[in-house]
């Protein structure tokens, strides 16, 4: 850029009007990067909270994470935003050990196996390993070393490849209970390439599932010397809501204006520009409002949504995919078919419970899946030390609930019931008996999880849906949905599909 046209490009920008439908963080992201070159932008969320997958509650007095509460290291995006947003002093790495496997048939539970890929050994013969798939799966997986190599094409199932080169109770034992507490998803149903970039090379190079396996973790050995187990993930003294309080805090230095409490009901193309119509309740930003409502609608029931309306150059639809579908159906009619989305319930407990002092469990619990009604626990105060300070001797834990194609077993019950069958769950998966009386708060959470990305064909999907929405000048899309789960994924790609719209805005005539 030269120097006469810096002055031009910042008037442009000025210009222009950014609607970013939705506040969770690919919205926050893509909010602050059109904000930061000087363009107008408002961001319309339909709750009352900002964060998305990032959530908080209070139990007791206590703030916990009740969605996100760590983001993975890979690619250091997230990691350069918690920077850039002045939160590197409270940046953490987990403790607390490893997590534990539940439902092991015929054998008591165990810790899970270390130096493994998604649950595949490179060693069958390991202790650790032996102990879960016994003498039998352990001979039974060393028949892979036996076995001819793929030498045409590659095995997009990874459950397909796991059971044909390792057996089932290498597949049932170890693999699926990673798989469903990592992806909500079993392996059979997993993206071989997506999920284990590389891996399908390596057994072709190396002769076998454990080879292969083996050349991986020693790859990302050497990439990352002396990197401890678990450090894959980090999180924040005080919670992952920590990065949305920074946000939102950056965002009002840019002056952007963020409405909670406003849903989006319709987009319209107006020749060059774009009218988003939205609905607010009176009392979603004015106390004072509010008040006067309260009193007028007292004897008449709730008081009717107030109709809005924006005009826009420019709109950035981050909601989950069944709202951005909503409103995007008109306007791109090649958007394709979705996909199912597991549904996850998220139970967390503040217990009085001195068994746990010890970590029994080490950091969690995943479970095979069948064997338990929930997938997987955290036991938070163990995992998060800032957590257990907090606590002052509590314990909280996370039970969460729900895979791909089944609704979470707690969808029909209420909360009280909800947190009675959580209650039982972490009894079982910790080794410990809880009884009711230990119980001091409990909160549940609901999210439709965005399909995994490394589910087979998701890819597919998404990148036809990414394309179709940019052939429409003035829109972009961001968010789980389209970028895969994880803010690792999210905030990338926010960075980029925002990037795109606001060069065009810029640039393009």
């Amino acid at each position: 850029m030269t120097e006469h046209a810096a002055p031009a490009l910042a008037a442009r920008a000025a210009e222009q009007h950014v609607v970013v439908v939705g506040g969770g963080i690919g919205g926050l992201v893509a909010a602050r990067e059109c904000a930061k070159v000087g363009m107008r932008v408002t961001v319309l969320e339909a709750t009352e909270a900002l964060g998305g997958s990032i959530r908080t509650a209070e139990l007791d007095g206590l703030v916990v994470d009740a969605g996100a509460e760590s983001f993975a290291t890979r690619g250091g995006h997230v990691r350069a935003l918690v920077d850039e947003l002045g939160l590197s002093d409270l940046v953490v790495a987990p403790e607390g050990g490893g997590a534990w496997l539940s439902g092991i048939p015929d054998a008591p539970d165990a810790p899970l196996p270390v130096g493994g890929l998604l649950g595949i050994p490179a060693n069958p013969f390991q202790d650790d390993v032996r102990r879960i798939i016994g003498w039998r799966g352990a001979w039974r997986a060393y028949v892979d070393r036996l076995r001819p190599p793929l030498t045409i094409g590659h095995e997009h199932s990874l459950g397909k490849l796991v059971r044909t080169r390792m057996g089932d109770r290498v597949h049932d034992r170890l693999v699926a209970p990673v798989t469903a507490g990592v992806y909500s998803a079993l392996p059979g149903d997993i993206d071989t390439e997506v999920a284990a970039p590389g891996l399908n090379a390596a057994l072709t190079r190396t002769g076998s599932l454990s080879g292969a396996v083996g050349t991986l973790l020693a790859q990302r050995d050497a990439r990352d010397p002396g990197k401890a187990p678990g450090s894959a993930v980090l999180g924040l003294i005080g919670g992952m809501g920590r990065l949305v309080e920074a946000l939102r805090e950056d965002l009002a230095t840019y002056g952007v204006e963020v409405c909670t409490g406003a849903r989006v009901t319709g987009l319209v193309r107006e020749g060059a520009a774009w009218v988003v119509a939205y609905e607010t309740t009176p009392d979603a930003h004015d106390e004072d409002a509010a008040d006067v409502a309260a009193d007028e609608e007292a004897a008449l029931g709730t008081a009717e949504p107030e109709q809005k309306s924006l005009a826009a150059t420019g709109v950035i639809i981050a909601t989950p995919e069944p709202a951005a579908r909503s409103l995007l159906g008109a306007h791109a009619p090649q958007l394709g078919d979705s996909g199912d989305a597991p549904e996850i319930e998220l139970v967390t407990l503040l217990l009085q419970a001195p068994a746990l002092d010890d970590a029994p469990r080490g950091s969690g619990v995943l479970t095979v899946p069948g064997s338990h009604v929930a997938k997987a626990l955290t036991h938070s105060t163990a995992k998060w030390g800032w957590l257990r300070d907090a606590a002052d001797g509590h314990h909280v834990v996370r039970v969460s609930f729900g895979t791909q194609g089944e609704a979470a077993p707690t969808a029909g019950l209420d909360d009280d019931a909800a947190a009675e069958l959580a209650m039982s769950e972490a009894s079982a998966l910790l080794g410990v008996d809880l009884a009711p009386e230990q119980l001091l708060a409990a909160h549940r959470a609901r999210f439709v999880q965005a399909q995994p990305v490394s589910l087979i064909g998701a890819d597919e999907r998404r990148a036809a849906a990414r394309e179709a929405v940019q052939q429409i000048p003035g829109l972009a899309v961001v968010g789980a949905w389209m970028a895969g789960t994880g803010l690792a994924q999210v905030i990338p790609d926010a960075i980029a599909e925002t990037d795109r719209l606001r060069s065009a805005l810029l640039w393009e005539e």
